[in-house]
Formats: C-alpha cells, sequence, structure tokens
C-alpha cells in the first residue's frame, strides 16, 4: 500500500471524528511514514510498519471522548429548515421519552453489571472475616480450654481461608471481564456514532 493509499483509507475510517482531530492524526502518520522512509525503508515498508488503518481508527476510537463524537454526529452539517425545526419540536413528545427510556436501560444494565462485581468482592470480604474471627476464635477457645470449639473454629476459619483464596481469582476475574466488556461497549457505541465512508 503506498502512502497515499494508506492516508486515503484512514481518512475515510476517521470521517465522523471532528475535521481537527481527523487532520491531526492524518498529519502524524504522515510525518511518521515520511520519518520512516528517511530512515531508509520503502514506500511500502514504511507504511507496513505504521499499522493496519483498522487498527489506528479502533484505538482513535477508543482515545477519544464519546461527548465529543455526539457533539460532532448532532452538529448539523447545514442549517436546519423551518419545516424540519416544526418535526422535531411536534416530534418531541414521542422520540424524547424514547430517547430517555434508552438511555435508562443502558444505565440499569450498567449500574446492575458493576453492582454484581461489587457484591461478589463482599462476597469474598465475608470469607477473608470468616477466616480471621474463625482462627482467632479458636485460638481463644483454645486458651480457655474448650479444645472441641476451639479445634472447630479453627478448621471453620481454615476453610473460609481456603475459600476466600478461590473466591479473590473469581472477584478479579469477574472484575477484569466487566471491564472489558464495558470498554468494548464503549467503542461499539462510538462506531455507531462514527460511519465510515463507503470505498
Amino acid at each position: 500500500m503506498t502512502k497515499q493509499e494508506f492516508l486515503s483509507a484512514l481518512g475515510k475510517g476517521l470521517s465522523g471524528l471532528p475535521q481537527n482531530d481527523a487532520a491531526e492524526r492524518l498529519s502524524f502518520y504522515s510525518e511518521m511514514i515520511d520519518d520512516r522512509m528517511e530512515e531508509g525503508l520503502s514506500e511500502e515498508e514504511a507504511v507496513a510498519q505504521v499499522g493496519s488503518v483498522d487498527e489506528i481508527v479502533t484505538q482513535t476510537l477508543a482515545d477519544t471522548p464519546l461527548s465529543k463524537l455526539v457533539k460532532e454526529k448532532v452538529k448539523p452539517g447545514r442549517k436546519l429548515k423551518a419545516w424540519e425545526i416544526v418535526l422535531l419540536i411536534l416530534g418531541a413528545p414521542l422520540w424524547v421519552p424514547l430517547l430517555i427510556a434508552a438511555a435508562a436501560v443502558v444505565f440499569a444494565l450498567y449500574v446492575t453489571l458493576w453492582a454484581l462485581i461489587v457484591s461478589l468482592w463482599a462476597v469474598f470480604a465475608s470469607f477473608v472475616a470468616g477466616a480471621v474471627g474463625g482462627i482467632a476464635g479458636g485460638v481463644a477457645q483454645l486458651v480457655i480450654g474448650n479444645k472441641p470449639q476451639g479445634i472447630a473454629l479453627i478448621g471453620a476459619g481454615v476453610c473460609c481461608a481456603g475459600l476466600s483464596i478461590f473466591a479473590f481469582f473469581g472477584c478479579k476475574a469477574a472484575t477484569v471481564g466487566a471491564a472489558r466488556l464495558t470498554k468494548r461497549f464503549a467503542l461499539w457505541l462510538k462506531m455507531r456514532f462514527v460511519k465510515k465512508e463507503e470505498a
């Protein structure tokens, strides 16, 4: 792929971004290719080392705040005509509640997901507390001479300690998974605002 083909494909991929941001990225990658060509690489090799257009577009979208993308998408490319404004106002009783309901559903799902993660960590904390309490209580029972109760409490504390280890790794994996899911959803949402132009 030549430098011009790469920059053209990148420009199409970044077409939904604010113009200043897209121009800044195009300039950055153009300079990067030029620098590698000055180091002795051919044009095709320099372009290949920069990376694929899809990866660059995905990373750029991940780094761009959603509010900036929404603002760019909502901003009209031309002035609205009077009849369009009237239709927007008359349709507001329909589309505004639907938009609010959709946002509320997404927010409720997000809160539910993270409430589940918090609950899992609370279970982990209860196992740790059970382990500490069981072992301390068992030692106290042994000191005062109640051997059966002391051994039972220490055994329960050790069991809770073992369960807390398993719970820790499960909670950690669930937290990482929820963070990845949140990141993927944010990227998917950003992609809805940035439509790639047809080649």
